[in-house]
């Protein structure tokens, strides 16, 4: 086959001589380091990071410092780990990665974004590059120079957990927006900016397929389709510079991702010349088989690079485990040197982009600006423009900052743990006050109207006594992947219950809707005068206010089809 990249993309030297040199040096047990990462949580010793010669760790959705969740706990605890990579004979430099998927989303008091469907609805590269720089800015900020994002998913059944994660479910707008985050997160090139952070195309291939919308599932299509629908992301991203690329749970007509030889050697390495390294999702290889060594051999012959191994001696499939069984499986031959060092040689090369050889000390303005002014203002601008209109009678909307008497209903108003929705300080999120810095839409609504205007908050509208407006929030409590699946998209009956309420009130009714897809609205749009999408905007509410209260007009178009 063919290659399909463009000329001129921002391609890796295919032979970097500081890798090659650093290759040549290496003892086995320090290259089968070098392809292991570690979850921070596993890890009952640090010293393990200098006794197995470990190349990466990584904090999981809920694997945080033990001393507390702010910034300079994040850079102390990441640095530690980091002293280990630096004692080892080589000194070869750590890299740590985290799910960073819509701003330093586990870290206490940072910019959290508008998830991946709402950045979709703004229709703008520009801005998502802009919100992705902030992202890497903030990441390095805490030590950190690795980032699983962005999400270049196609989603096509919203019945899916992970359906936010993805930008659309059209191809086109998923590639021009997962290129554009990943320049944002990298820069031009990786060695261009201090605060450049790899980015991590995922999950490759088809995890937005699968029948039913069911998580880690079976993708069930002919190859022309899968290319058609779920490469053309990951071919951009390539072509953007994309530093690393992580496989998918799911299957491919029966066939896990994670010991497809054919897509991952073959294709993205082979066809779309991709020269950075492949990254296992969380004990994804566990999956091909029950057979942990086999799981082995095939997921590295097939072309994985690093694995991620959440488990600790303690348990079974740890890292000790994967790295005396792939010493085996090289001494008896059956995974053979050559695979080894390119593997290796793809996770050095990426290092020395990084710069992190010569330097892995954070820049103190960096940690400083986490959550900064400068950071929320643009977050802002993403939720401003992610807003979709669904429904405007009699515009109502924009509402005036001058109203007499406004009622907000909806316990989700000031619950930015829902307005944040999963991947916000835990893996499935949480409700309430989940992160310090953010801004609900109740607070937000307090901020913009006039000092005259009374504001009453009554969660379950039963206070709506002589109301010139209500404003309704509704929507999905959080959730992330694997709790996130559902079998129906329906709008739940207590929010139903709780629009109709305001309704008979009298006053007009603005609905807002928290959501990580589209829903079936059922009566909740025909009892509502105005009704807005507002996706999981993050923690600048005031980018709602922004636009409810008319300093700007509504942009946002929605990026999936919505179901009748």
């Amino acid at each position: 086959m063919t290659s399909t990249l463009s000329h001129g993309a921002p391609m890796f030297s295919e032979q970097d001589p500081k890798a090659d040199a650093l290759l040549a040096q290496m003892t086995l047990d320090e290259k089968i380091g070098q392809m292991v990462q570690v979850d921070s949580s596993a890890l009952k010793d640090k010293a393990d990071v200098q006794k197995y010669f470990l190349g990466s760790v990584l904090s999981g959705g809920s694997s945080d410092p033990d001393t507390g969740n702010t910034a300079q706990d994040w850079l102390k605890f990441v640095n530690s780990f980091q002293t280990y990579a630096l004692q080892t004979r080589l000194k070869i430099p750590l890299l740590y990665g985290i799910d960073a998927v819509h701003g330093h989303n586990n870290i206490d008091g940072a910019t959290i974004f508008p998830h991946h469907i709402g950045l979709g609805a703004t229709h703008d590269p520009k801005l998502i590059e802009r919100a992705e720089r902030v992202t890497a800015e903030e990441v390095a900020g805490t030590g950190i120079r690795w980032a699983f994002a962005p999400c270049v998913t196609v989603p096509q059944n919203a019945r899916w957990g992970r359906t936010y994660e993805g930008f659309s479910d059209q191809t086109a707008l998923v590639t021009k927006l997962g290129a554009a985050a990943t320049i944002g997160l990298q820069g031009r090139k990786l060695s261009d900016e201090p605060a450049s952070v790899l980015a991590c195309a995922k999950h490759f291939i088809g995890d937005g397929g699968t029948t039913n919308g069911i998580d880690q599932g079976n993708t069930v299509c002919d190859e022309a389709t899968l290319r058609k629908l779920y490469l053309p992301p990951y071919r951009a991203a390539i072509q953007a510079g994309v530093g690393s690329v992580m496989v998918s749970y799911s299957s491919w007509n029966g066939v896990k991702m994670h010991g497809n030889k054919y897509l991952l050697t073959d294709v993205l390495k082979g066809e779309l010349g991709f020269q950075g390294f492949l990254v296992s999702d969380w004990a994804a290889i566990d999956q091909i088989s029950p057979d942990y060594k086999h799981d082995v051999e095939q997921s590295i012959n097939a072309g994985l690079d690093m694995i991620m191994i959440p488990n600790g001696p303690d348990k079974s499939n740890n890292y000790v485990e994967f790295i005396n069984d792939l010493k085996s499986l090289v001494a008896d031959g059956k995974v053979p040197q050559a695979r080894i060092d390119d593997a290796v040689r793809r996770i050095l090369r990426i290092k020395i982009q990084l710069g992190i050889f010569e330097s892995t000390a954070t820049d103190p303005a960096l940690t400083a600006a986490i959550g900064s002014p400068d950071h929320r203002a643009v977050a802002r601008e993403c939720v401003r423009e992610s807003l979709v209109l669904l429904k405007n009678e009699r515009n109502v909307l924009p509402l005036s900052k001058n109203i007499k008497h406004l009622v907000v209903a909806g316990a989700g108003a000031d619950d930015l743990g829902m307005q944040c929705g999963g991947w916000t300080i835990d893996w499935q999120g949480r409700r309430g006050n989940v992160t310090h810095g953010g801004t609900t839409l109740l607070a937000a609504i307090r901020q913009t109207v006039a000092p005259e205007t009374k504001v009453t908050f009554s969660p379950d509208a039963s206070d709506l006594k002589n109301a010139d407006a209500v404003i309704v929030v509704v929507g999905e409590p959080p959730y992330a992947e694997m709790k996130g699946d559902r079998s129906q998209l329906n709008l739940s009956a207590d929010d139903l219950s709780l629009v109709a309420k305001a309704k008979a009130g009298g006053a007009p009714v603005v609905t807002v809707m928290f959501s990580g897809r589209p829903l079936e609205l059922g009566a909740a749009l025909t009892d509502s005068d105005a009704f807005v999408a507002a996706w999981l905007p993050g923690t600048e509410g005031q980018g709602m206010t922004d636009v409810l209260f008319g300093d700007f007009k509504f942009t946002g178009k929605s990026s999936r089809v919505w179901p009748h």
